[in-house]
């Protein structure tokens, strides 16, 4: 049954909280590990836990703190003076200054009988950038982190109890960024497709059943050799960094912070596929598949052969069949999904592609996140037919 407008505001409202909540439990959880390796003396896993935490917390300020400088002037009229702004970006409280600011506009739209259209296309605009850095965050850090977990769990033999709370919410905290940003895409669309239950779990569920595979791969080669797996991540990661180069991405304001775009969507194809750019999605989806696999495959026969190295503790011998049964149900989800459920769109010619071309906002203009709509465009192919174009009155681009 369709959402009414006001309950429709009222589930963004509720989610928005989730997710802010969720940022916050991870983080928590994060924090929370590294003090009891700490305390037990395991000083190495503690500082690669907090260097991860660090790292991944800079490069989201910094995305951050681009795009603010890059939108249309006079469009955040209501935020603090920009000196402020940069405080709380160097700060680390960028990101979350964010996600309250996205909270504060949802509940202000909610709370009008008649919300105007400028504070509704200001609230997704918001809301779709917060998704942005929300799907950054998880492969710059929850991602990786949660791989440590499990390389760490492997070679010690034992889990502890604020290892599985680990776990736990780094696997909500990446379910939930994946969900949130396929459906902050959506939003983009000229047609404007739904996003059923159905389409939402089969999505969900492909994703993660591929993901895990290769997470664990990546766990049970880290617990074997931990000092060559560093290598084995600037090797994979120059190799797709090229990959990216050669597709010619321009989504950032400027040809410096590209690259760290680019640097960012490299980590995030280590582990999972990630479309930068228009033409034939397919083929470049199935070569990043088979790549990963071939890796996947290659670390866990190296993990066979050498599963002596590691602690009998813990069934590790179940772990492989899972994650090939896993793998194979992804891959048929992620068929059934690409089949049936993704949506082909009549996208319109539009001259301004990912952030490099904001213009101020004129008077009257409703707020648009060219950002989003460029990767929509590059996730969400073009229809063939008539089926898909724009109805009457629905402007492309605007949210």
């Amino acid at each position: 049954m369709p959402w009414s407008p006001r309950a429709a505001l009222l589930r963004d409202l509720v989610l928005g909280v989730l997710g802010t909540a969720a940022f916050l439990l991870d983080l928590g959880a994060d924090l929370w590990a590294a003090g009891q390796y700490a305390l037990s003396g395991r000083y190495l896993w503690a500082a690669l836990v907090l260097a991860l935490l660090v790292l991944a917390s800079v490069a989201l300020q910094l995305f951050s703190w681009i795009w603010l400088r890059a939108d249309p002037a006079g469009l955040h009229e209501s935020q603090p003076p920009r000196r402020c702004l940069a405080l709380l970006h160097f700060l680390q409280l960028g990101y979350l200054y964010r996600c309250l600011q996205g909270l504060r506009q949802g509940l202000s739209v909610w709370q009008q009988e008649v919300p105007s259209e400028f504070d509704l296309a200001y609230a997704d605009f918001l809301s779709l950038d917060i998704s942005m850095l929300r799907l950054f965050e998880t492969f710059l850090e929850t991602t990786p982190q949660l791989t440590l977990v499990l390389a760490i769990m492997l070679q010690s033999g034992r889990a502890e109890y604020y290892q599985w709370v680990s776990i736990c919410t780094s696997f909500l905290g990446i379910s939930w960024a994946l969900l949130d940003y396929h459906r902050a895409l959506r939003t983009c669309l000229p047609s404007k497709p739904l996003l059923s239950l159905g389409s939402s779990v089969i999505y969900f569920l492909w994703n993660l059943l591929l993901l895990w595979p290769r997470v664990l791969a990546v766990a049970l080669f880290s617990a074997l050799f931990p000092d060559y797996v560093a290598l084995h991540f600037l090797g994979l990661w120059l190799v797709l960094l090229l990959w990216i180069w050669l597709q010619g991405t321009d989504f950032m304001p400027d040809p410096v912070s590209e690259w760290l775009y680019r640097a960012t969507v490299a980590t995030i194809l280590y582990f999972s596929w990630f479309n930068v750019s228009e033409g034939h999605t397919r083929g470049r989806a199935t070569i990043h598949l088979a790549f990963l696999l071939s890796d996947s495959v290659l670390l866990s026969v190296t993990w066979v052969t050498h599963s002596t190295w590691l602690p009998g503790e813990i069934p590790l011998q179940m772990w492989l069949p899972v994650g090939g049964v896993c793998l194979l149900l992804g891959l048929a989800l992620r068929l059934i999904y690409y089949r049936w459920l993704h949506p082909s769109c009549r996208w319109e010619p539009d001259r301004v592609d990912g952030a490099r071309s904001l213009f101020p906002l004129a008077q009257g203009q409703l707020p648009q996140n060219r950002r989003m709509t460029h990767l929509a465009r590059n996730f969400f192919p073009k229809a063939k037919d008539q089926a898909a174009l724009p109805r009457k009155g629905e402007v492309n681009g605007v949210l």
